[in-house]
């Protein structure tokens, strides 16, 4: 049994975008290009994952600094800890630095 509680309001798509926020080489989920990007919800939407039938899709900005394989391993392996054996894309949109959150 888990020690996690559950709030039914919380979907996987938000526990991915939660883990893969605290990875230390990425700066945020990205929506994409025009903002295609995205898991909808009602109500809400969370930018930058994106479920398929047999895969998640999960697109980044890297934080400046990291070798591009290493962000993408790092998202892999936070995004894997909720859906073990599942495919995850990762696609990095963008670099940046936290000056750019500003």
């Amino acid at each position: 049994m888990s020690n996690e509680s559950f709030d039914p309001d919380v979907t996987l798509a938000d526990r991915l975008a939660e883990s893969v926020r605290d990875v230390p080489s990425v700066l945020d989920l990205h929506g994409g290009v025009m903002g295609e990007v995205g898991t909808y919800l009602p109500g809400r939407r969370i930018s930058g994952i994106r479920e398929y039938d047999d895969r998640w899709e999960i697109h980044v900005t890297a934080r400046l600094g990291y070798p591009l394989a290493e962000v993408s391993r790092q998202v892999r392996d936070a995004a894997s800890a909720h859906v073990p054996g599942v495919p995850i894309d990762v696609v990095i949109e963008d670099l940046g630095s936290d000056d750019d959150r500003e």
